[in-house]
């Protein structure tokens, strides 16, 4: 049998005599190799060094039992802080969720805000819209300046690091159900009218003469400055660039009262727009189509909405290939029942203008007496 690779040998306490009296020195603890060639090792250790080991080895003692009892302890924190990490990013998927609701719930509201300005341009068509204006003519009311309905107050928001996101879809979804109460009643006051007056809702130019998107507005219903005399003038209709040879389509159902050129000279600037068609729109409007390049219908003829009028030209005072489109409508106010110049982009439904609020509540700014040629013909 083997021997060990080596023996440790039981501690030897050496004792010395001071004064008579017996004294600890030192504590020897032997070493003896396996191999008797190799010789014994001895270990002093004085008062000090044992003190040293024995309070080390009750520190270690004590850590040993501190660790045990803390144990349980450590394991649940770092259960709990995982678990915890597991619901910060959840939170942190609800919070994205949260956002893309609000995102969605904005959009709604200003679709739902489009739709109130489409209605107020039904509205002013029609003459559902009275407060005064300068020229008689309807001024609508902004549709973020009309009262809506309070919405039922909704619960407090719980202290959450989104409670800015939560506050501010209860208050977008409180004015989007207010203005959609109130778009409601609109609504049902326009198809009640336009059952009234079927002959009305035919006969207001509700579309545009150039279908599509490709067409551009070179020159808006304002005061400008002429491009040809360089003096301040108004301009009384829409200037949109197209294509040459582009259709020009009837915006309402009417009739022919002049397709042609007008003598130079007289009947105003009118003559200045070359190839002319002239419509009247049942009692209430005329539709004016300048620099044609082609005239599609003649004097007297019935057109339907849709119809086709002309083509886009230079014809006239014109620097490229564009529609000189008019609407005038009639202005009770005035004597004799005259017609004045409004701006098209309000009675334009199935076109989106920038700044159509802005568009609405200037509906009225129109030209003043003087500003505007009489109709040359009726």
């Amino acid at each position: 049998m083997r021997k060990p690779a080596a023996a440790l040998a039981a501690p030897t306490i050496l004792d010395t005599t001071v004064g008579g009296r017996r004294r600890v020195r030192a504590l020897e603890i032997q070493i003896h190799p396996s191999d008797i060639r190799h010789r014994v090792i001895y270990l002093f250790l004085g008062r000090v060094e044992v003190t040293l080991w024995c309070l080390a080895g009750l520190v270690y003692a004590l850590f040993l039992t501190l660790a045990l009892a803390f144990a349980p302890g450590v394991v649940r924190g770092l259960l709990s802080s995982q678990e915890y990490q597991g619901m910060v990013a959840e939170r942190a998927r609800q919070g994205e969720r949260l956002q893309a609701l609000v995102g969605k719930i904005a959009q709604l509201a200003e679709r739902s805000r489009g739709l109130g300005l489409e209605t107020a341009k039904v509205r002013l068509a029609y003459g559902l819209l009275r407060p005064a204006g300068p020229a008689g003519i309807s001024r609508p009311v902004s549709p973020s300046a009309t009262p809506t309905l309070t919405a039922a107050p909704s619960a407090p928001a719980v202290d959450s690091i989104y409670v800015d996101a939560i506050e501010q879809g209860d208050h977008l979804r409180a004015h989007m159900e207010g203005d959609l109460a109130l778009l409601d009643r609109r609504l049902a006051e326009v198809e009640a009218f336009e059952r009234a007056h079927p002959e009305l809702a035919a006969t207001t130019p509700a579309a545009c003469p150039l279908k599509g998107e490709r067409f551009v507005l070179i020159s808006a219903f304002a005061r400008r400055k002429s491009p040809f005399t360089h003096a301040q003038e108004f301009h009384a209709g829409l200037d949109l660039a197209a294509n040459l040879g582009t259709p020009v389509h009837a915006p309402a159902d009417g009739t022919v009262v002049f397709a042609g050129q007008l003598p130079p000279g007289q009947h105003g600037s009118w003559w200045q727009l070359g190839n002319l068609v002239l419509v009247k729109d049942g009692d209430l409007f005329y539709t004016a189509f300048g620099h044609l390049a082609e005239i599609k219908v003649r004097r007297g003829e019935r057109v339907r909405r849709g119809a086709v009028l002309g083509t886009v030209g230079t014809t006239g005072w014109s620097t490229s290939p564009y529609l000189y489109y008019e609407i005038l409508r009639r202005d009770g106010t005035a004597a004799g029942g005259d017609y004045r110049p409004v701006d098209p982009r309000v009675y334009i439904l199935d076109h989106r203008w920038p700044n159509e609020e802005r568009l609405l509540l200037g509906a009225a700014n129109g030209p003043r007496a003087g500003e505007y040629d009489p109709l040359p013909v009726r």
